[in-house]
């Protein structure tokens, strides 16, 4: 897996602290937590601290430069806080995660929150946006019911399943990795229920992990997931695991799509365990390869990107290893594979920048990327 300024012009390497603007100071502040393609590149930003000026950016393809200035999306307007809190409702704060569907549309979870690692001020309640990428339109803001969260709640994650052909028959999967839950929305009932089920709890003996050299206790529950392409029934397979966990589960879109089968409380064998990952095989995000029906999985304890070809048992042995770096890939947080079947991962020293704050005469968030089938071939068990 490679940087990947050359040739084309994509992000290689950010020094975080080229990235002061609008007087905000943002290498105290910041750390990148998603990348998406869309012939822009798409960052997300999350206001972990003070300072932090906008939420939602993006980076021309165009610009040929090692470290690209960050453009505000849709605006800097929409993304720029004002000191008085009431005229911030319409503001976009905090978003982890964004997912872009097959009818070009970008969705995001929008936290609310500022300030996380500080005083923690919810600013506006939980919302899904959900922009027009052919107009760069805010066409659907949906705000969370109360039932669909809990006194912990934190949204930092969002797979959206729609179809070309139907857009208007668009589900999105919400995993509520402090709330232990997941949240599903219909575009076209625009409503939303929340799912209760053991599977999205954290193990407590995986909670502890040491990344970069920083020792650190997690609690956090379901988080990663990924979508299969659609079985012979029409639905697809909903991949997941939470992130202080070792295991990998399953449940079919069909189950989830119906409310009433979906928060049955006796939905608990509607859910599959498929399988033991390993020992430090813990995990934020996930990424479904849908011509080799391979998974694609960040491995942050190891400093590296797993895959599972899912057409075989997962086992430790059945988990292999695409890339693995000792800098490069210091916590990659997030990964994505794009139109064209390129694997795009994100990793950005997310447990040096909470507990130790980071060096800023060093490399602190890279993107890379490599194709599918050549991180495959990188690993025996994950071809078929």
């Amino acid at each position: 897996m490679a940087d990947t300024s050359r040739p084309e012009g994509y992000i290689n390497k950010i020094k975080c602290k080229t990235l002061i603007t609008y007087d905000y100071v943002l290498q105290l502040s910041i750390s990148p937590f998603c990348v998406t393609i869309f012939f822009i590149f798409i960052i997300t930003y999350q206001r972990w601290k003070s300072g932090v000026a906008s939420t939602l950016n993006y980076v021309s393809l165009d610009d040929n430069s090692t470290s690209p200035l960050l453009i505000p999306y849709p605006d800097w307007e929409t993304n720029l806080l004002d000191e008085d809190d009431e005229k911030n409702s319409e503001k976009q704060v905090s978003i982890f995660r964004i997912n872009i569907d097959k009818c070009d549309r970008l969705w995001a979870v929008d936290t609310g929150l500022a300030d996380i690692l500080g005083e923690g001020k919810q600013i506006s309640s939980p919302a899904i946006l959900v922009y027009d990428l052919n107009t760069d339109k805010l066409i659907r803001k949906y705000q969370l019911k109360k039932s669909d969260l809990e006194s912990k709640s934190f949204f930092a994650n969002i797979v959206i399943d729609a179809e070309p052909d139907n857009c208007d028959n668009a589900f999105a999967y919400i995993p509520d990795l402090g709330g232990y839950g997941l949240v599903v929305y219909s575009w076209a009932k625009n409503d939303s229920w929340r799912i209760h089920h053991n599977f999205f709890h954290f193990e407590p003996l995986y909670g502890d992990m040491t990344v970069g050299g920083v020792n650190f206790q997690w609690t956090d529950g379901v988080f990663g997931l990924a979508l299969s392409d659609k079985k012979d029934n029409g639905y697809k397979t909903l991949y997941f695991h939470a992130l202080a966990s070792v295991r990998e589960f399953s449940v079919s879109t069909e189950v989830l799509q119906n409310e009433t089968v979906a928060t049955d409380p006796h939905n608990y064998y509607q859910f599959k365990l498929e399988g033991y990952k390993g020992e430090k095989s813990q995990s934020t995000t996930s990424g479904f390869d849908g011509k080799t029906d391979v998974l694609f999985l960040t491995q942050i304890s190891k400093d590296a990107i797993g895959c599972w070809n899912t057409k075989k048992p997962l086992n430790e042995q059945n988990l292999g290893i695409v890339a693995q770096d000792n800098e490069k890939l210091i916590f990659p947080n997030d990964l994505t594979i794009d139109q064209e079947r390129n694997l795009w991962v994100l990793s950005n020293k997310m447990a040096n920048f909470i507990y130790r704050g980071l060096n800023t005469d060093e490399i602190n968030y890279r993107v890379l990327k490599t194709t599918v089938d050549d991180a495959i071939s990188s690993s025996a068990v994950c071809q078929s």
